[in-house]
């Protein structure tokens, strides 16, 4: 039984959250807020109640203050993972008219933060909320998913806001996740798996795709003898739980094999 939705297709609980979080983003960003965009399996399909994050872009008019950081720390504290884990990049107008990758951004919130977020505003330290610039080489492969296949909720289109990410900074993009998923197939085969697939997909036919369109070109272009893997893979990424075991030889020979045939075309690219 498939438990996967996109933003057209899910529930009233999903819309609500996502709603909700947008209202409150905005009452604290007041005028610097200029729009709130979808990206992730929530915008393309493949978005699962039980494990995926919602992924959301937001663009403000200028820097942040540091207090504006806080009470945004603060917010997602109380809203992420009450019940769906949320992971938000804020980024102003003037860091995307001059496109660099990695790209800076003011603000990141994701359950990955959540303790360091936390230790900083219950002792009024500044270790992790400060002033200080980051960056984020996700960015660009974040961008260019809602260039493809991002859902404006407010603000101006698309089009008019974010610029075009050159193929090289999105390829640098993913081999960085792609790269860490080698390494993590056996303590996080579902996601990691998924995401073999995808990079290899899009250095093949360049094709931009969700975690579970990239499951199923799987099982219909890669070859059979992964199919039974691949399979097991998909359903515990749609289903409801994940009860299928997999064994680590399988995994290991399609990740060996996704790797051999990524390294081959990222040269022939290069």
């Amino acid at each position: 039984m498939s438990m996967v939705s996109s933003w057209k297709t899910c529930s009233i609980e999903i819309k609500d959250f996502v709603i909700h979080l947008l209202q409150k983003t905005k009452e604290i960003l007041k005028d610097d807020f200029i729009g709130f965009y979808l990206h992730g399996s929530l915008a393309m399909g493949g978005f699962n109640s039980k494990s995926s994050d919602i992924d959301v872009l937001i663009i403000t008019n200028k820097t942040m203050t540091v207090e504006t950081k806080r009470k945004l720390a603060e917010l997602f504290l109380n809203f992420s993972n009450e019940p769906f884990p949320v992971e938000i990049s804020f980024v102003n107008k003037e860091q995307l008219k001059k496109w660099a990758h990695p790209c800076p951004f003011d603000f990141h919130y994701s359950e990955f933060w959540r303790g360091r977020y936390q230790d900083d505003l219950s002792k009024g330290t500044y270790q992790y909320l400060n002033g200080k610039l980051s960056y984020d080489a996700d960015l660009a492969a974040h961008i260019t998913i809602v260039n493809h296949r991002g859902i404006c909720l407010e603000g101006p289109p698309i089009v008019e806001v974010f610029p075009a990410v050159p193929r090289s900074h999105y390829i640098s993009s993913i081999m960085g996740d792609f790269q860490e998923c080698l390494e993590n197939i056996e303590q996080d085969p579902i996601y990691c798996t998924l995401n073999l697939i995808r990079v290899y997909w899009y250095l093949k036919e360049g094709i931009i795709s969700s975690k579970q369109e990239a499951g199923n070109w799987g099982l219909s272009s890669l070859p059979k003898e992964f199919n039974f893997t691949i399979q097991k893979v998909v359903n515990s990424y749609t289903g409801e739980k994940e009860i299928y075991d997999l064994e680590k030889s399988d995994l290991l020979a399609l990740r060996n094999y996704i790797n051999k045939n990524v390294q081959e075309l990222f040269n022939l690219l290069n």
